[in-house]
């Protein structure tokens, strides 16, 4: 993460040793202590010559057994070990005094991660957390974090790890994939493996550098993924979270995107089940219903069934009780709103992705006042959208963050949303209408999350790029002549929260 594509370069212009003799010369010539990496099935540079330098400097000498070249890119957790363990065999670290606390007297500590990809993560981690809480009363929790998250979690007093400012941005990175409401996931994802890669490493001094009796992790896709390629790396109980199991492509054009999408799922299907009890707990967030009931590629199991196998389901986590929000008249007077206007919300998350459908909703918008001069609208850009970017339209307020914003939600007449699972599960259990814009080209919203609201019979899905903003201020106009029916929605079974802290808890019994 500090290089650039220049620095690299300079190797181009650099003097090569062609005769043997003179790097024999060299070699020999080092009197600093050295260390020779290299893999055993590595192509361009023979193994024989990696033994041969090693031999020359008196190195010491790590092989990766079944390594090919660059075993740094293919292996770089056992490679950045190595390097710090030899450095510190060099220069080490000045030795601080101990201090073990008896294990009767010691409270019991988790490390928590939450995924910064929005914030609909770290609200069902707070509900569950709390929920675990009141199982352990003596839990303290560590969260390991970036913003926007970490705001959420200072706003509700818990702590956060120093070295979360340590980390390296994934939201920036998924920002900068994004443009025009497209945003290609799978290969954004697979474009951050050195952003993962750091990620994981500042993990793995966290853990080492603290005793934790617990790792939670909700989509910590880089500690799971190090995990089952290290996994003598694990030495706490491992709890692993999702809502989403699997990628799928989104291009039927692009048959590089559905081969890789296969490859990579056929990697960890195949990485779980060769290590099965690397995670304590694998816990999907819903039903199986509501995941997908097609295979993860041609010739690999069918993603439902699978994850029947390999996860426990838990009912969707909500961070809030639906049942205390029915009182949308009293709701609105809380808030400051007229209870006779016409309220729309709309949202896009805790990234800036969203910020050309929020444009296109406040065209939509303005053409809706026309037709329904009373109608308000709350427009939430999100902490990473500054408002003033976006016109000033009578009828509208535009906010940044809005804490509990499944409330303006709970009182609104309809909403316009991108495919975001959160915000949308929110506007299920509550029963507003609602329309969404899956993101062109993010897996999870075109596929897991459309199935999901398919299942639940929830929201009107639209196209961004083929919507005019006269499409979507008439689809406005529709969903609010909804609010006094009542959309039917499939009810959201109880209790998740409860239910995840109760599979959680059992693993720091006895600590």
């Amino acid at each position: 993460m500090q290089t650039d594509a220049e620095t690299m370069l300079c190797d181009a212009d650099a003097p090569h040793i062609t005769d043997e003799r003179e790097a024999v010369r060299l070699c020999r010539s080092l009197d600093c202590p050295v260390l020779v990496i290299g893999g055993d099935q590595d192509k361009i540079v023979p193994p024989e010559r990696m033994r041969r330098i090693a031999e020359l400097t008196n190195a010491e000498l790590l092989v990766i057994e079944g390594g090919g070249h660059a075993p740094h890119v293919r292996y770089p957790v056992a490679v950045n070990h190595a390097i710090r363990d030899f450095a510190g065999r060099l220069a080490p670290r000045p030795r601080q005094p101990a201090a073990w606390p008896a294990t009767h007297g010691r409270r019991r500590r988790a490390l928590w991660v939450s995924s910064p990809i929005g914030l609909g993560h770290v609200q069902r981690d707070l509900a569950i957390a709390r929920a675990l809480r009141q199982r352990v009363p003596d839990l303290e929790i560590h969260w390991l974090a970036q913003p926007p998250v970490t705001e959420v979690l200072a706003g509700a007093g818990e702590i956060i790890h120093p070295a979360s400012a340590a980390q390296v941005s994934e939201s920036a990175h998924w920002e900068s994939e994004s443009a025009d409401h497209d945003l290609p996931a799978f290969y954004a994802f697979r474009r951050m493996d050195e952003i993962l890669c750091a990620n994981y490493l500042l993990f793995d001094d966290v853990v080492r550098d603290t005793r934790y009796d617990l790792w939670v992790g909700d989509e910590s896709w880089e500690i799971d993924y190090f995990l089952h390629e290290n996994p003598e790396r694990k030495i706490a109980p491992y709890v692993f979270m999702t809502d989403v199991v699997g990628f799928l492509p989104t291009d039927s054009g692009d048959a590089r995107e559905a081969r890789l999408c296969a490859d990579y799922n056929a990697d960890s299907i195949e990485k779980r089940e060769r290590f099965p009890r690397l995670r304590d707990l694998s816990m999907f967030i819903g039903s199986f219903d509501e995941l997908p009931d097609c295979p993860f590629g041609p010739g690999l199991p069918q993603i439902r069934s699978w994850s029947q196998r390999w996860f426990s389901s838990v009912p969707y986590v909500l961070p809030f009780n639906p049942d205390a929000y029915r009182d949308r008249a009293g709701l609105r007077r809380r808030l400051g709103y007229p209870e006779n206007q016409p309220l729309l919300v709309a949202a896009v998350g805790g990234t800036a992705v969203g910020i050309n459908l929020l444009e296109l909703t406040c065209d939509a918008f303005a053409r809706l006042r026309k037709q329904v001069p009373d109608a308000r609208m709350l427009l939430v850009t999100g902490p990473r959208i500054d408002p003033r970017l976006l016109p000033d339209i009578e009828g509208m307020d535009k906010r940044g963050y809005v804490p509990d914003l499944f409330e303006h939600l709970a009182c609104a007449d309809a909403a316009v949303v991108q495919g975001g699972l959160s915000t949308t599960m929110e506007l299920v259990a509550t029963g507003r209408p609602f329309i969404y814009f899956p993101l062109r080209r993010h897996w999870e919203q075109q596929h897991f999350v459309a199935h999901r609201l398919d299942h639940y019979r929830a929201g009107l899905r639209m196209d961004y790029a083929t919507t005019t903003a006269d499409d979507l201020a008439t689809a406005m106009r529709a969903a609010l002549a909804q609010n006094g029916t009542g959309p039917g929605y499939r009810k959201i079974p109880r209790g998740g929260a409860g239910r995840a802290a109760a599979r959680i808890a059992p693993l720091l019994a006895g600590q």
